[in-house]
């Protein structure tokens, strides 16, 4: 095989999404799934266009497609079409408006309730309120998000997941009415891209995928690389440096500096409660 129609190939696009050479995948066109997945972008900004109905079932199809941890099938999606609700998730996050402003916006959340509730009609005891039945929800979520991702890109739409309504578990639990045993997971923006978007750099494999051991003793060396190139692709800008009041400015700044200190402060510490109070021992 040689590379297709836009002359580029499978290695070009491993290429751009780790910044580091490869010959895996030279002789492959960029085309179909592959060239989908690691062409991934994510979007924020949206055309006008709303979302045709068949559209959106198609993606949701696909989506629900997903593989299913012992075919519990635990994912329940709330489409957002109210537009004050919208309005009101977006007012409750102001530094993100794509959330108010795209056309569609999905919450995706892990649904336990659904396996109590089939327990309860057939007369069946459910002693399974558990730290892995939770997770088995989560993960089920994340996959059919996931999968309505690549469907939405290969329908030529663009998304960006906000993981960021979990900040406000108790406020979006109360205003999509989320019973016992459903939280969620992220929420979706949904639209037509407006402009192309970029490939964010990612860690590279040699960080990630590890052989018959964990093995990270060469962190410190490849997270100074990786943050390297990743500020020579997309630096930071100043005003961008979390927490400055706190840390000063850092030069070079970078991924690893950022997610330290992003992660230094106290964050969504209530989520653990909501979750017990949703059902889950966590046991």
């Amino acid at each position: 095989m040689s590379p297709g129609a836009t002359g580029k190939s499978v290695a070009d696009l491993i290429e751009d999404r780790f910044g580091l050479p490869t010959q895996a995948g030279r002789d492959r066109p960029a085309e179909g799934a592959l060239a989908q997945l690691l062409g991934h972008r994510t979007h924020r900004r949206y055309t006008p266009d709303p979302v045709p109905d068949d559209v959106l079932e198609i993606a949701l199809a696909a989506a629900l497609s997903a593989p299913s941890k012992s075919d519990l099938q635990q994912v329940g999606i709330v489409l957002v079409k109210d537009p004050a609700k919208q309005a009101a998730i977006g007012g409750w996050i102001p530094d993100m408006p794509w959330i108010a402003q795209a056309p569609r916006f999905l919450v995706f959340c892990g649904d336990n309730r659904r396996i109590r509730r089939v327990a309860e009609l057939r007369g069946r005891p459910f002693p399974n309120d558990t730290l892995d039945m939770f997770m088995n929800a989560a993960v089920d979520a994340g996959l059919v998000l996931q999968s309505f991702i690549a469907a939405a890109g290969a329908l030529g739409l663009g998304c960006c997941p906000i993981s960021v309504v979990r900040n406000h578990v108790e406020r979006l639990s109360e205003l999509l009415e989320l019973p016992a045993g459903v939280f969620p997971v992220a929420g979706l923006c949904v639209g037509y891209p407006s402009q192309a978007g970029w490939t964010s750099l990612r860690l590279p494999p040699r960080v990630t995928v590890h052989t018959d051991r964990y093995d990270d003793r060469d962190l410190p060396a490849e997270l100074a690389a990786y943050d390297g190139r990743r500020e020579a692709r997309h630096r930071t800008p100043r005003e961008s440096q979390r927490f400055a009041d706190r840390y000063g400015y850092a030069e070079p700044y970078g991924w690893s500096e950022d997610k330290a200190r992003q992660y230094s402060v106290p964050e969504r510490h209530n989520f653990g409660p909501f979750i017990r109070r949703h059902g889950f021992t966590l046991a």
